[in-house]
Formats: structure tokens, sequence, C-alpha cells
């Protein structure tokens, strides 16, 4: 193609050109991967998918599921997907290289606000909640026998937060008295009735399944112990957005779109109706309404924004964690050129555009005039 373009004339090898970049454009399109976990809270990725969204933008999303945020971490790392639905702090993380080689990370787009839930197991529940007897005392009562084992997604994960804030209002050291561990969310519940957990914090649909499912009953929610808290984000590498600017603007605009549309309670049938497939998040519609009704939060453009109190709130539990060797070197500025308002405001403008150029194209002759 270029060789015959060469020998024309000036409108025809611009026209080559044209259609050039243009092939090339499709062909990138082609070849962007995007990870998801199966979670009430991966709806927005779901939704810009099966609504077309991808495609408004000129978009050839493949999406990927994963079993868990450890595979979900490394791909990005590693390159074997170019963005991906992710714990809030995990780009932080990542970017210090903590618990991976170091990569810098973004999240561009916070995708929900709090959906997690703590659950114990029924045997727990009835020989301690539901008699009122202390938690702490029962831990003491059995220690001879077993050290209690708590599940959690991630290490640097608002989970992990949640749980040991629930621990520690009830006297328990969550570093001493019990064992904390990490488990893939889709593997929770399985745990729980096999014994091998007597309880977990992880998001929904999996609390709501444990308990249809009599293995344990939920006793706190996010709602409850940290509202409004960041919880899923959109995660890239930075250079995928320096490399291909264009494709992150439009998959953050794309998505941006497909939050509203989840956050609407019109829609919640359909959404739950597309999670509950096989290929998505695969449990009965009834283990998912829950989330989608009471527990998550699909934001708006102001809760969407990847804003400094957002990366303050990641700063946060980061250093909360104990986890980290060299704390001190945790600051605002690193945080937030983690969370990075400048390519969400970017994207929002993209957005914007969108919309008004359509509704254009599909107002009448008339109206134009």
């Amino acid at each position: 193609m270029w060789e015959s373009a060469i020998g024309t004339n000036a409108a025809n090898y611009a026209s080559a050109v044209k259609n050039h970049r243009g092939m090339n454009k499709k062909i990138q399109a082609a070849s962007l991967r995007v990870g998801f976990v199966s979670l009430t809270d991966c709806a927005p990725l779901v939704v810009a998918h099966e609504l077309g969204l991808f495609r408004k933008y000129d978009l050839c999303v493949s999406l990927r599921r994963e079993l868990g945020w450890a595979t979900v971490r490394d791909k990005i790392i590693y390159g074997e997907l170019d963005a991906a639905h992710a714990p809030a702090a995990m780009p932080l993380a990542a970017t210090l290289g903590l618990g991976s080689t170091p990569c810098d990370c973004v999240a561009p787009l916070v995708l929900s606000l709090e959906g997690n839930g703590i659950t114990v197991s029924t045997g727990l529940f009835e020989s301690c909640f539901n008699r009122k007897i202390p938690l702490l005392e029962e831990i003491q009562r059995l220690q001879r026998k077993k050290k209690l084992t708590f599940g959690v997604v991630a290490p640097f994960s608002s989970h992990r937060r949640l749980l040991r804030k629930w621990l520690s209002a009830q006297g328990v050291h969550p570093d001493r008295d019990v064992h904390i561990v990490v488990v893939p969310p889709p593997q929770m519940v399985a745990n729980l009735k096999a014994g091998n957990l007597d309880g977990f914090c992880v998001g929904e649909p999996w609390n709501s399944a444990a308990t249809i499912g009599r293995a344990g009953v939920c006793v706190a929610s996010s709602a409850e112990l940290d509202p409004g808290h960041p919880e899923k984000v959109l995660m890239v590498r930075r250079e995928f957005t320096e490399e291909r600017a264009q494709e992150h603007l439009a998959l953050i605009a794309a998505l941006m779109e497909a939050s509203e549309w989840c956050a609407a309670p019109g829609n919640h049938e359909n959404l739950i109706a597309m999670l509950a497939r096989p290929e998505y998040v695969g449990v009965p519609a009834a283990e998912l309404r829950r989330g989608v009704e009471e527990f998550c939060i699909f934001p708006d453009r102001a809760l969407a924004e990847p804003s400094g109190d957002k990366a303050a709130w990641a700063l946060e539990l980061m250093r909360d964690s104990g986890l980290c060797p060299q704390p001190d070197g945790l600051n605002l500025p690193l945080a937030r050129s983690v969370f990075r308002l400048d390519l969400f405001d970017q994207a929002m403008r993209l957005l914007s555009n969108n919309r008004s150029n359509h509704q254009n194209e599909t107002e009448p002759e008339s109206a134009i005039r």
C-alpha cells in the first residue's frame, strides 16, 4: 500500500495515509485487554461491553475474567492486561513495589464505592453472636482448639482495613488473636463451607451467596464501617496512558457512561440479569440483588473523580496496614501522582463532546437549521 501511494498525487497519498492510520487504530483497539474479577462491582465493565459503549468510543475490548487480585496486578505489571477493575489502593501498592515488582500505575477513574461485607460462619454466629457472647471471649474459649481464621481479598485493600477495624472495635487484636489470610473473592464461600475460614470480608455477591446458602451470616458492611469509601478503580500502567492515550481516555469515558447507567434504579433488573451470566459473575439473580440495590454505589461524575481525598484515603490505608517497610516514605504528592484527576477531566471532555455530537447527529434536519 505504501509503495503504490508514493507514486500517486498528494490527495491520493493523504487518503492512503489516513486509511493506513485507521487500520492501525483498529488493530490497536482490537488488542485492548481489560481484566475483571467476578464481583458485583465489575458491573461498569460488563455494561460497557454489553450495551456497546466501548464500540461507541471506537474501542474493541476483550474482557478477561481473572481469579483474584494478585493475578490482575501481575498481568497489569507484565503487560498481559492493558487495564483492569482493581481495589482502590492496588495501583499505589504496585507503584511502590509492595508485594510485587515495582511498576508505575495510575487510577484515572473510581468505578465503585462501598460494596463490602463481613460474614462469619453459621457455626461462629450461633455460638457467639446469636448468644450475644463477645467475640474476644469466644476466641479465648477456643484458643486451645483453634485460632479463628478470617479471609480478605488482598493485603492492601479496603477489606483488610474494614476487617481489622471491626475486630479492633470488639477488643480483638487483629495481628495477635486471629489469623488473616488472603483468598480470591470467588473462593471465599467454598472455604467457609469447608471450615478453612471462620469468616471473611469480601465484596458482593459473596456475602449474599454465603447467607442464602446458609454457610454464613453477614454481620457488618462497608456502609457501617467506612461510609463512602472508594472501592474499585480502573488500574492501568502509566506507560499505557502515554503510548495509547486516546484509547485510554475513550475507555474512561465509556466506563463513566456505564457507571451512570448502573446507578439508575430502573436499570437494576437488566444489570442483575447481565451479571448473572456465566461469563461474568455467574451466580443466581437472588445473590446479586442486594449488592446491586444496597451494597454497591456506582458513582456519578463527582464521586468517580480520582480526587485528592480519595488519594489521601488510599495513603491512609497503606500507612495503617502495618505492611509497609518504610511508611514515612508515603506522601500525598505520591498518592496524587497515582490518582490522576487530570486524565479523568480529559476523558470527561471527550464524553461530553461525544454526547453532543451524537445528539446533533440524531436531530432532524429542520432542527439543525
